[in-house]
């Protein structure tokens, strides 16, 4: 899961790029972020990367991406060290290095980045080419969660419901699988109706108001229709 957020000043030169790119005039965004990256502005090499791995005004190459985002993360931009970490620890554009992944996911996950936090978490889930640390993974699962993941949610439920990482609980998992589930994660959704089947009245009258409560603490994030079960 790459990151697509990159903040941009409305008053700055990558604005107007930014704004060529957005009316899908590719060729010409192109050029003009080119021209900004030679500049050294380190936010357009980061667009050139996402241009090069999608072939969007120019012949796609991940190799060149790749490239592009490790420039942009060695300066700081953490889109691109979100990027650059997927990239590395999938092998696309380099050699699969899913340690080297971790360091520039682990980079952008302590900057906020939630699709970092999100294959940060995976990576420790999976245990693939680094040491598996499922402790890690409900961590960074719950970082991302508590921020309005639905992916992430859908996860960290799902540790709950079977105490993988963390002590089995069915209203923490009732919890995290509601919310994922009213904003349509499918396999959220079929968790949620298999752990509701196993609880009691008492834990799911405690996890609908736990739900409730989350949503009144964070509104933003949780504006979307309703589809937990309710307490029967």
């Amino acid at each position: 899961m790459l990151s697509l957020n990159l903040t941009v000043d409305a008053t700055s030169a990558l604005s107007d790029a930014v704004e060529v790119y957005a009316r899908g005039e590719f060729v010409e965004a192109f050029g003009l972020f080119c021209e900004l990256a030679e500049q050294g502005d380190v936010d357009a090499k980061a667009w050139l990367a996402a241009m090069y791995a999608n072939g969007e005004g120019v012949a796609a190459s991940l190799s060149k991406a790749v490239e592009l985002y490790r420039e942009s993360a060695e300066a700081g931009n953490v889109l691109a060290q979100t990027n650059l970490g997927a990239m590395l620890a999938m092998g696309q554009g380099a050699p699969r290095d899913e340690a080297e992944g971790v360091i520039w996911l682990t980079k952008a996950s302590e900057q906020g980045d939630l699709f970092a936090q999100y294959n940060l978490a995976t990576l420790y889930s999976k245990g693939e080419g680094i040491p598996g640390n499922q402790e890690l993974a409900v961590k960074w699962y719950r970082v991302a969660a508590e921020a309005g993941h639905y992916p992430s949610q859908a996860r960290l439920g799902y540790f709950y419901a079977n105490g993988i990482g963390v002590k089995q609980d069915r209203v923490e998992a009732y919890v995290w699988l509601s919310l994922a589930a009213q904003h349509g994660v499918g396999t959220a959704l079929s968790a949620l109706e298999a752990i509701v089947s196993q609880m009691s009245a008492d834990e799911k009258c405690r996890g609908a108001a736990a739900v409730e409560a989350w949503r009144s603490r964070t509104p933003d994030a949780s504006s979307h229709a309703r589809l937990h079960p309710k307490p029967a």
